[in-house]
Formats: structure tokens, sequence, C-alpha cells
């Protein structure tokens, strides 16, 4: 498999094996299932894991522990989460401190790689959102973050217990390009890489995505970046494979998606494999993130990393298609 630098970290697989559908995020599985599957995926060349305790509730990362129970290969790099909502300052460094020593455990390992910042970064205040509700709970206010996140997660790379740190850019445009120009810039973002570029239920704001700003950006400021939902939920496959509401962000991607389809099966290949095939070759995408959840996903995934990359033709040929 071609590996890529993710900021300072060298020869990461262009593909991460995601904990979503391990833990059972995407739809059902077995733990056995799960376990054979992080073993296929290393056993293929993907040595980095993109795990949070939010994934099935510690599940993804108790199967990633069982999965390396004799020991973990030394090319295996592994992240973890913590999702701070509106902590209190002086409620942040034992939140951190003691979400990382749980995830340790559950992983059975003594270091993570990267430590990431899970949920959104918002504007001081920022209210203006169709999940204002949930706001408290998912989102951190940039001054707390600058303030207070950042120097605790700058103090955990110090002390050895996380090899770099991280944040999800999928929050206003303001603030994703805020925290990349800020002074102390992460080591690593997570942000949308698919075709639509959507944030399908994960968005949190009105406004127009760009992720593709931000990760020109990310690029400029020599921040790895990490593609996430390359198949947009489902939506850029023939299915979704789990019940969602009609008027859904993933059920209205789904028909927006209606015109790739089409291009997929004109060209004789699955929606979900030109959907990787699309995020792989998206310019500054470092590794892109996956969501599988047994091995048959997997494999599919694998193909679309193993095989040439789109033509440059057949990449304006869905852009045009999409933006009509």
């Amino acid at each position: 498999m071609k590996t890529r630098a993710l900021g300072d970290l060298s020869e990461v697989s262009r593909l991460t094996l995601g904990g979503g559908g391990i833990g059972q995020v995407w739809g059902s599985t077995s733990r056995d299932e799960a376990i054979a599957t992080v073993r296929a995926a290393h056993e293929a060349g993907v040595n980095l894991f993109d795990m949070a305790p939010l994934y099935g509730n510690g599940e993804a990362e108790t199967v990633m522990g069982l999965a390396f129970a004799d020991g973990y290969p030394d090319d295996v790099r592994v992240t973890t989460k913590c999702m701070l909502g509106n902590a209190s300052a002086h409620d942040i460094e034992a939140r951190l401190t003691t979400s990382l020593e749980e995830s340790l455990a559950r992983l059975q390992r003594d270091y993570v790689d990267i430590y990431i910042l899970h949920g959104y970064v918002i504007p001081d205040g920022w209210t203006d959102s169709p999940r204002a509700k949930l706001l408290p709970r998912i989102a951190v206010e940039w001054s707390t973050y600058r303030d207070h996140v950042v120097p605790v997660f700058e103090n955990l790379k110090k002390s050895g217990r996380i090899g770099a740190w991280g944040v999800t850019a999928a929050s206003t445009q303001e603030t994703n390009l805020q925290v990349l120009e800020a002074e102390r810039r992460p080591d690593v973002i997570q942000c949308i890489a698919n075709v639509l570029d959507s944030p399908g239920n994960m968005a949190i704001t009105l406004e127009r995505p760009d992720p593709r700003a931000v990760i020109r950006e990310a690029n400029a400021s020599s921040v790895g970046v990490m593609g996430i939902r390359a198949v947009a939920a489902g939506s850029l496959t023939d299915r979704i494979d789990r019940e969602v509401a009609p008027d859904s962000p993933d059920q209205v991607d789904f028909e927006r998606a209606r015109p790739f389809r089409a291009i997929a099966a004109d060209i004789g290949v699955a929606p979900a494999m030109l959907a990787h095939q699309y995020a792989l070759a998206m310019a500054g995408v470092d590794t892109v993130v996956l969501g599988v959840k047994n091995r048959r996903e997997l494999t599919e995934c694998l193909a679309a990393e193993a095989a040439p990359d789109l033509e440059p033709s057949l990449i304006g040929r869905i852009d045009l298609a999409l933006s009509a």
C-alpha cells in the first residue's frame, strides 16, 4: 500500500481504518469479525487506526486491544479522541487526561500517536446553528480551545504520552481556518473529503461547506490531513445500510448523488469503490479514513487504493455532473 507523510508522521498508509465501523456505529457486526477486520487491514498494509471512546462506547478501542493483545507491531499507529463540549476551563486538563488514560487501557497501550479533539471548535458565543441545543455537548468555544485545550495537548505531547494532536475541522469555515492560522496549530486535522463536499449529519452550520479550502490551508501550514466521510455516511454507495429519516442529511445526500451512481454504473464499478478512489485522488489529503465494519467492505476499499489513479477527465466528469 502507498504511504504518505501525515504532518510529522512518516510512512502512514493511504488508508486508515476508522473505529466507527468496528465500533458498530455504521451498522451491526460481531466483535470477532471486527477483530478479524483490524488484523486483515494491517496485513494489507494499513498502519494507522483511528479510534475514539464514542465509537461504540469504547468498543472500537477494546477491539483494537484484543486484535493486538500479544503486542502491537512496530509500524502500527493509533489515534484516539476526547469530546469536551462546554467543559469549564478548570476541568479541561482532568477531562483530557482521564479520557486518554481510559482509552489507553482499552487499547492496551501506553501511548497514542495522535490525540484528537472530538467535536467542533466554534466562535465564542455562537448559537446560530441548526443543532444549537447540542452545542454544549459537542463544541468548544474558540477562546477556550486556544487558552486551555491547546496548552493541555502541548503538555501531553511534551510528556511523551501522545505523539501529536489534532482537531476535527468541520465547523464554521471561519473557525476551521482560524484553527489553522493560529500560532499553535494542530499537527493533524480531520476534514471532510468526499465528492459532495458534504458533512452530512455532522453539519452544525447552514453555510455552504468548503472543505477543500480547509485542506489547502492545512497543506500551506504543514498540517497533516486525514480525509473523513469518503462515502458520505453511505450516501455514495448503492444503498444506505441502516434506517435513516426521509429528510435526514444522509438521505438528502443520497438523492443528490444519483448522477454519481449513474457514472459508476456507466464505467462498471461500485459507487463505494469510486467514492473511495475519488477521495484518494483529492489534492492535499494524506490518508483516507475508512468506516468499514467487516472484511468484505474492507476488501472493496483495498481494491480502490490498489487501482490506478482516477483520470482527471473522469474526475472532471463527476464534478460537472454533481454541480448541475
